[in-house]
C-alpha cells in the first residue's frame, strides 16, 4: 500500500475559545490498527470505533493498513466527539475514497453515531467566529446549524450524515446554507406593572438598569423582593449582535441548543452554591454563575444565607467584569460583567421594622446576621433599599385604578433607559458603572453647594471612598435620567438616599 497523507482542519473547546486543530491521518503498510496521538482525552480515543462503524456502514470501506491519526497540536488538550468527523473524512481522503482537493477552506465538527448519523457537540459559537475570522466555511450537525448561523458573514453547512457530507464535497447534492431560527429573537421579560406599590423601590430599579448598578433589596418575606429582581432584565435594553454573541459563546459550553440567546440572562443559584459554582472552576477550567449571568442579571436570593467564602469571591468580578480561573491543566479568563441583585430580611425571622409582626431578635443575633455581608462587599453594592411591607388596600386596589400602573410599565421604563444610555454613551462612551475614578471625577464636576453636601454626609454616614465613588456615579445617572448636564443637589440626595443599609442602626 502506497504511503498516504490528508488533511482536515476543526476547532477545539478551550473555555470560550476555538483554537484551530489540524487532524492529519497517514495511512501506511503494516498490521491493521488505527492510533490517535495529540493529547486526546477518552471520548477522542473511543472515537475510533465510531469511526470504524460509520464509514462501514455508510456505504465506505475502512482500509486494512496502519492508520496513524494526528490532532495538532500536540500539546493542545483534545475532548468529547467533535472530532469523529473530521478524522472520517481524513480517512476517506488518505485511502483515496474521497478527493483531498474539495476539502480546501473548510472546517468540519461533529460527533458520529454508528450509523453514520451527526450528532450535535456543545461550544459551536465560538468555533463559528473563529471561522469567520478565517473566512472559512463551517460544516457540522444539522442540530447546531441554526446557532451556528447567528454568527453574520460565515457560511454554515447543516448536515444528517457523514454520506450527506460526501455527497456535498463531492457536489451530489447541494445544500442551502444555515440561517438563524427567527423564534430564537424573541424575548418574554414580566413585567413591572405587575408589582403593586413599593414606588421607590421601582425608582430604583429604573435607576440600576440605566446605569447598570448593583442593588441589594432588604425586608421582611413576601414584601415583593423577588418579583421586582425578575422585573430587571425587562428594563434592560436589548442586547446587540455582540453582546448576544458573547452570552451565546459562553451557554454553548455547556448546552447545544440556545433557545434564549436574545433575551438578558437571569441567573438565580441556590444559597447553597459553592464558591466553584458561583466563578467556575474543575480540573478542566469551566465558567460559573457570573460568567453564565455575562452581560445579564445575577440574583443572589436570601443572600446572608451564602456561604462567606463564596459572597467574598464576588468582589474581583464586581469590579473587573471577569474571572481568572488557574489550575493545573491550564488558565482560562471568562467574562463575568454582570449585574448583582441581592435580597435579604432585615434580620434572622424578617420581621425587624415590620408595623403587622413583632421581631423577636436580640441585637446580637441581628448583627450577626448583617455581618455576614462584609463592609467591602456593601461597599461594591450601588443601590440599598428597603422593601417594606405594603398595605392591604394598597395590594387589592384594581389596576386601572392605579394611577402608576402605565407609567411603571416595563415598556414604558424601558424607553427612558435606553435614552438616559445614549447620552451616556454620547458623553463618554461607555456607561456609568464602567467609569474610572478620573472619569468620573470629570463628568461629575459638583459645585460648592453639592461638595458641602457630599461632605456632611459622608462623615456621618462613614461612607468610605469606593461608597463615595459609588455615590457619585449614581447621581450622574439620576442627572441623566433628568436629562440634566450637571450633577446637582437634589440628585446628589436621592444618590444617598439609596443608601439605606449604611444608615440604619441595629439598635
Amino acid at each position: 500500500m502506497p504511503s498516504t497523507l490528508a488533511q482536515v482542519y476543526t476547532r477545539a473547546n478551550q473555555g470560550i475559545r476555538a483554537p484551530s486543530v489540524s487532524v492529519e491521518v497517514h495511512l501506511s503498510q503494516g498490521l491493521p490498527c488505527l492510533n490517535i496521538v495529540g493529547l486526546p482525552e477518552a471520548a477522542v480515543r473511543e472515537s475510533k470505533d465510531r469511526v470504524r462503524s460509520a464509514l462501514i456502514n455508510s456505504g465506505y470501506e475502512f482500509p486494512d493498513g496502519r492508520i496513524t491519526v494526528n490532532l495538532a497540536p500536540a500539546d493542545l488538550p483534545k475532548e468529547g466527539g467533535r472530532f469523529d468527523l473530521p478524522i472520517a473524512l481524513g480517512i476517506l481522503v488518505a485511502s483515496g475514497q474521497l478527493p483531498g482537493k474539495t476539502l480546501e477552506s473548510k472546517e468540519f465538527l461533529g460527533e458520529l453515531a454508528l450509523s453514520g448519523h451527526l450528532r450535535p457537540v456543545r461550544a459551536i459559537l465560538p468555533a463559528s467566529l473563529a471561522c469567520k475570522a478565517m473566512n472559512r466555511t463551517l460544516i457540522l450537525p444539522e442540530q447546531n446549524a441554526s446557532v451556528a448561523a447567528m454568527v453574520s458573514k460565515v457560511t454554515i453547512i447543516g448536515t444528517r450524515s457523514l454520506a450527506e457530507v460526501c455527497a456535498y464535497l463531492q457536489e451530489k447534492t447541494d445544500i442551502e446554507p444555515a440561517k438563524p431560527d427567527p423564534h430564537v429573537g424573541r424575548t418574554n421579560y414580566p413585567d413591572l406593572s405587575d408589582v403593586r406599590g413599593q414606588e421607590q423601590a421601582k425608582r430604583a430599579l429604573l435607576i440600576a438598569a440605566t446605569g447598570c448598578h448593583h442593588l441589594l433589596l432588604f425586608g421582611p418575606p413576601g414584601t415583593g423582593k423577588t418579583m421586582l429582581a425578575s422585573r430587571l432584565p425587562g428594563l434592560l435594553p436589548p442586547l446587540t449582535e455582540t453582546e448576544a454573541l458573547d452570552v451565546a459563546a459562553i451557554h454553548s459550553l455547556t448546552s447545544s441548543s440556545m433557545d434564549t440567546i436574545w433575551q438578558r440572562p437571569f441567573r438565580t443559584p441556590h444559597h447553597s452554591s459553592s464558591s466553584v459554582s458561583l466563578v467556575g472552576g474543575g480540573s478542566i477550567p469551566q465558567p460559573g454563575e457570573v460568567s453564565f449571568a455575562h452581560h445579564g442579571v445575577l440574583f443572589l436570593d436570601e443572600m446572608p444565607e451564602f456561604a462567606r467564602a463564596a459572597l467574598e469571591i464576588l468582589r474581583e468580578p464586581l469590579e473587573n467584569g471577569e474571572v481568572v480561573i488557574t489550575r493545573a491543566k491550564g488558565q482560562e479568563c471568562f467574562p463575568a460583567r454582570f449585574q448583582l441583585v441581592g435580597a435579604m430580611n432585615p434580620c434572622p425571622c424578617g420581621y425587624l421594622g415590620d408595623s403587622q409582626r413583632t421581631c423577636r431578635c436580640s441585637p446580637d443575633q441581628i448583627r450577626r446576621y448583617r455581618n455576614k455581608l462584609s463592609g467591602p462587599l456593601l461597599d461594591r453594592i450601588d443601590l440599598q433599599i428597603e422593601v417594606p411591607s405594603q398595605t392591604i388596600q394598597t395590594i387589592l386596589e384594581p389596576a386601572v385604578q392605579n394611577n402608576h400602573s402605565k407609567e411603571t410599565g416595563s415598556e414604558k421604563l424601558r424607553d427612558m433607559v435606553i435614552k438616559a444610555r445614549r447620552i451616556q454613551q454620547a458623553r463618554q462612551g461607555k456607561i456609568n458603572c464602567q467609569l474610572s475614578s478620573r472619569e468620573l471625577f470629570e463628568v461629575c464636576a459638583l459645585g460648592e453647594k453639592e461638595k458641602g453636601l457630599i461632605a456632611r454626609a459622608s462623615e456621618q454616614l462613614h461612607i468610605s471612598t469606593r461608597g463615595l465613588h459609588r455615590v457619585l456615579r449614581v447621581a450622574r445617572t439620576i442627572a441623566d435620567l433628568a436629562d440634566s448636564t450637571s450633577v446637582l443637589s437634589p440628585h446628589l440626595g436621592e444618590a444617598l438616599q439609596y443608601r439605606q443599609l449604611d444608615r440604619q442602626s441595629v439598635a
